[in-house]
């Protein structure tokens, strides 16, 4: 499976992006999938997951400001950030159950 990813850029706190990750390759393969960040310095932390009945799952520090979404039919996850503050500054990640990764996109948010 390979992941991409778009959708980072710069945007002030308090502003919103939306991330996108599109798979390609053998795509029915692919059950849960989730969206990953590391901040210079900082361990990669999971921000939020979505399984194939479509449960969802977030962390504690982006609950109720970022939601993830997925179209089957496209093979497209999507993380609808708002409310950005500096402190989700990160480069972003998808990926598979499977162990497949995106390349990332950075979001940065500027006070």
């Amino acid at each position: 499976v390979h992941l991409a990813e778009s959708g980072g850029g710069l945007v002030q706190a308090g502003g919103s992006l939306r991330l996108s990750c599109i798979a390609s390759g053998n795509v029915h393969s692919i059950t849960a999938m989730s969206w990953y960040r590391q901040a210079p310095g900082k361990e990669s932390e999971l921000v939020a997951a979505i399984n194939s009945d479509g449960g969802t799952y977030y962390a504690d520090s982006v609950k109720g400001r970022f939601t993830i979404s997925r179209d089957t039919g496209t093979h497209t996850l999507y993380l609808q950030m708002n409310s950005l503050k500096p402190e989700d500054t990160a480069m972003y990640y998808c990926a598979d159950l499977g162990g497949s990764w995106g390349q990332g996109t950075q979001v940065t948010v500027s006070s």
